[in-house]
Formats: C-alpha cells, sequence, structure tokens
C-alpha cells in the first residue's frame, strides 16, 4: 500500500520544499494539499468537523504554488490536491496550472475534485450553492476540452471556450471518458457521486475513509455499470489518523493508497509525526 501525507501548509508551517525533501528521502508515496482562498469572517456555515474552525483554514497556502515547489525539489514524490475548489476557479486558467504542473512534474499530479462546504466563501467567487454541483461538472467538462489531443471547443450550461491551441497537455493518456491528470473526486458516498465518479474520473477520495465496507461495493457497481474497466477504479482514503487494524483492512478492500493527515505545524512537529508514520511504510 502507498502511504501518502496532506497537511495543510501555511505561512506559520513546515515550508513545502523542507517537507517535499523529507517526504521523499524517507519513502512516502506522495504529497495532497488542501485549498481555501479566504475564510470570511462573518461566517454562518457550519465547519463539518463540528466547533470551532481551526486557525489554518485562514491561512492555507496556494496548493498549486505550493507543490511547484515540492515538484522542482523532487524526483519521484506524487504531488496532489486535496482538494481543488473547481467551482471558485476560472476553468481555463485552471486547466492551465493542472496540465502545466503535470508536465512540469513528469506526470506526478493528481486533481483531487471538490464541491466545497464555505457558503460564504463561495459567494464571494460568485458561486451559487444550489448549482455548485452541475457548475463543477461543466467546469470539469470544459477542462478536458482544453486538454484534448486536438482543438476541441466546448458549450456547456455555465462556460464555453473555442477550439483552441492549449499547451502543454497532460501527461497521462486518456483512460475511457478520462482526459487530463489523474482525477479523484472527493465526497460523501451516494449514487450521485459513485455515476459521476464512473462516468468522468479515476476514482474517489473519501476523507476520513468511514463506512467504506459498505461504499466500496457500490462504487465498483457504478464503475461496472459504466462499462470501465474494474482494474483502473481507484478509491483513496484522505486524511487518516492511522492504525495497524485499519490500513489491514483498507487493503482487503482492494485499496493501493492511503493519505494520512499531518499536523498544521512547524517543522520539529511535522517531523515527529513523519517518524511515527515511518512504521506503515
Amino acid at each position: 500500500m502507498r502511504i501518502a501525507t496532506t497537511i495543510f501548509l501555511t505561512d506559520e508551517t513546515i515550508t513545502p520544499v523542507r517537507l517535499a525533501r523529507e517526504l521523499e528521502q524517507r519513502g512516502f508515496a506522495g504529497l495532497y494539499l488542501p485549498e481555501h482562498t479566504h475564510i470570511p469572517v462573518s461566517r454562518d456555515t457550519p465547519y463539518p468537523a463540528g466547533g470551532e474552525l481551526p486557525p489554518e483554514y485562514g491561512r492555507t497556502l496556494d496548493p498549486f504554488v505550493a507543490l511547484g515547489q515540492a515538484s522542482a525539489v523532487t524526483e519521484r514524490l506524487a504531488l496532489g490536491t486535496g482538494i481543488t475548489l473547481v467551482a471558485q476557479h476560472d476553468p481555463v486558467d485552471l486547466a492551465k496550472q493542472a496540465a502545466t504542473l503535470d508536465h512540469l512534474s513528469g506526470g506526478r499530479f493528481t486533481l483531487g475534485v471538490g464541491f466545497g462546504w464555505n457558503v460564504e466563501e463561495a459567494a464571494d467567487h460568485g458561486v451559487h450553492w444550489p448549482t455548485r454541483r452541475a457548475l463543477v461538472r461543466d467546469r470539469m467538462a470544459l477542462m478536458r476540452a482544453l486538454w484534448a489531443d486536438g482543438p476541441t471547443a466546448y458549450e456547456g450550461e455555465f462556460g464555453s471556450v473555442r477550439a483552441s491551441h492549449a499547451y502543454p497537455k497532460p501527461v497521462r493518456e486518456p483512460r475511457g471518458p478520462v482526459i487530463g491528470p489523474r482525477t479523484l473526486i472527493g465526497g460523501a458516498a451516494g449514487p450521485k457521486l459513485f455515476a459521476q465518479i464512473a462516468e468522468t474520473a479515476d476514482g474517489w477520495l473519501p476523507i476520513g475513509g468511514r463506512g467504506l465496507t459498505e461504499s466500496v461495493p457500490a462504487l465498483r457497481a457504478a464503475w461496472d455499470k459504466a462499462g470501465r474497466d474494474p482494474e483502473h477504479l481507484q478509491v483513496v482514503p484522505y486524511a487518516v489518523i492511522p492504525s495497524p487494524g485499519k490500513l489491514a483492512h483498507y487493503a482487503e478492500l482492494g485499496i493501493g493508497e492511503v493519505v494520512l493527515q499531518l499536523p498544521p505545524a512547524g517543522e520539529a512537529e511535522v517531523l515527529r509525526a513523519l517518524d511515527a508514520y515511518a512504521a506503515y511504510l
């Protein structure tokens, strides 16, 4: 099982360069970074985990800039977003950012796609909350048009792009309906999400990894219904606090990668966490 990590990198934590070098030297498989552009102070949306929103949410580094630094000082470390708030991006710009990072890293980039939870943050980006899932689907389709081998136009409900020259291209070859970098979609288990994963992605990025005994077979059924190769489905539990029993259970479910949560802390504390997680490598 590949053991990757995630962390809220901020202006107060270990740096992307230092962390990436340590992860690669120690044999960890990857680094995934979350995204929040800002956290409005006048916030009505409750924190999904309950209680007060941790301060690191309002201090996160831009994941594409930070992952670009990580890419430049590593050769094997996989790099991903966990997740990109696609509804809050211009899709033409985002397609360029993702393709550039994938190109410069030699195909090491994973685009984690999410729908968001903070209504106020999304509203400042002009997102109408009830339509955000449809908006994400539309923007991902537009991005795939820009990633296609030849100039491809796209006309959608929320946006369009002319047939265009758009380089660099992502490194990976198309996988069935999927064009672009490795793409994982986050979100709560359910038939609508699983149908979207089967139609447009390489797999699922479930936060915490709970309930997978029931959820993974349901996702595999949706995947099979869509005519996708069962060997290609990827389920990557995300932001996991590990234990030997938990990782053994994931292995029994056929899961080949797990993303462990690191503390949003300075260098000394993060390195101590890596020392502890080394037992799972």
